[in-house]
């Protein structure tokens, strides 16, 4: 087993897990009662990402982009240590480790780019800006901020796997 990428697959861990809290505690404390995502008036959401671009770009960078970079790690660091005891499963659940971390990467990158896009409109043409500040939120949220399911049969492929191969704890899986 190579040390090395596991020990980096123990930091990817920490930082994806970091980037979670982050991103959730940043939504609830600042991003929601400032007026984000509010889903029964998007002319209000879309005022405000022209008013908090920057902290958006951020929030965007570090539960997307950052979460699903260290994703790639810790899923490969995860393969290398079950595919002794459990070859199929591993290479099935580090497929979709795999899978999911590219749809959050790009989910960040519609994101980012789709904010740009919805605050130089903001100023031309406000209710153009919420037409297509719904479009692309539709499209970031089908690509990977919405829908769990890759990540989902990741997490319980590897913990399958992991059980199968005894090589971590009950708890842990």
């Amino acid at each position: 087993m190579n040390k090395d990428l596991q020990r980096f697959g123990g930091v990817a861990a920490l930082i994806a897990a970091a980037s979670f809290v982050v991103g959730f505690v940043l939504f609830c404390a600042v991003l929601i009662p400032a007026g984000y995502d509010s889903g029964d008036d998007p002319a209000r959401s879309t005022a405000f990402l022209a008013d908090n671009r920057g902290i958006m770009h951020a929030w965007n960078l570090i539960i997307y982009v950052v979460f699903g970079i260290f994703l790639v790690v810790l899923a490969l660091a995860l393969h290398e240590r079950l595919k002794v005891g459990a070859p199929a499963m591993a290479q099935t659940a580090t497929a979709f480790g795999l899978i999911w971390a590219g749809l959050v990467i790009a989910s960040g990158m519609v994101a980012n780019i789709g904010l740009g896009t919805v605050v130089d409109l903001y100023g031309k043409d406000p209710d153009q800006a919420v037409s297509a500040w719904l479009t692309l939120r539709s499209v970031e949220t089908g690509l990977g901020g919405g829908n769990e399911i890759a990540g989902g049969l990741w997490v319980l492929l590897a913990s399958w796997a992991a059980l199968r191969a005894g090589v971590l704890t009950r708890a842990l899986n």
